[in-house]
């Protein structure tokens, strides 16, 4: 258990370190078995610590800690609850990514990375106001089967097996749109096709990593 929270400080500090928040928004946490825990609300990331993360129930949403969870907690919920295969989430406020998000335009699949880890283009959730169950329902439908989704006029949510994987996500994701715009000014944005995109995708999840074949 604090192997886990001790991972969630150690992302969080990340996640500053890279530029993908300001201040104190954003948030993430990391599910363990019926419950994940989480960041409190409205707190300095660089302060923070193990005993101020708050246990959150996923059925009921009841909160254990000394702090109030954060205000996007319905969000992690709702994803938990529809992606089994999900345990942990990375939400960022990150610039070129929320441009997209602001725009209501998907981030595409122009490189092949971001093909691989998500698994196609971010696509934008509908608008809902932020903290509501709305916005936790829109996410968690519009992140279907893949890693990250865009939230209309709010940010990025990036989602994975683990705490390393959900902020790789935001980052390649983050990076995907800011070579999108800049490739715009060069002329026009070539996406990969559906094709190539499950054959990168498929190689990143069977294949991909240090390990040998037939190696556990």
């Amino acid at each position: 258990m604090s192997e886990i929270k001790r991972e969630l400080i150690k992302t969080v500090q990340q996640m500053c370190d890279a530029g993908l928040v300001l201040g104190t928004w954003g948030n993430i946490s990391a599910r363990q078995d019926d419950f994940f825990w989480i960041t409190p609300s409205g707190m300095d990331y660089q302060l923070l610590t193990c005993q101020d993360l708050v246990k959150v129930d996923l059925a009921s949403g009841k909160d254990e800690g000394r702090w109030k969870p954060s205000s996007e907690w319905r969000l992690h919920a709702a994803i938990y609850k529809k992606r089994p295969d999900c345990k942990a989430i990375v939400h960022t406020h990150s610039v070129y990514a929320t441009a997209f998000a602001s725009a209501r335009a998907a981030v595409p699949p122009i490189v092949e990375e971001m093909a691989q880890v998500v698994g196609g283009s971010v696509e934008v959730a509908e608008y809902a106001l932020a903290g509501s169950w709305q916005l936790a329902e829109n996410a968690a439908r519009a992140l279907g089967s893949k890693t990250a989704v865009l939230l209309a006029n709010h940010g990025l949510v990036g989602v994975g097996k683990n705490l390393s994987e959900a902020l790789k996500v935001c980052q390649i994701v983050e990076k995907t749109a800011q070579i999108a715009l800049l490739s715009r000014v060069l002329g026009p944005v070539y996406t990969l096709s559906a094709d190539d995109i499950r054959k990168l995708r498929d190689f990143y999840l069977t294949a991909y990593g240090p390990k040998k074949d037939g190696e556990e």
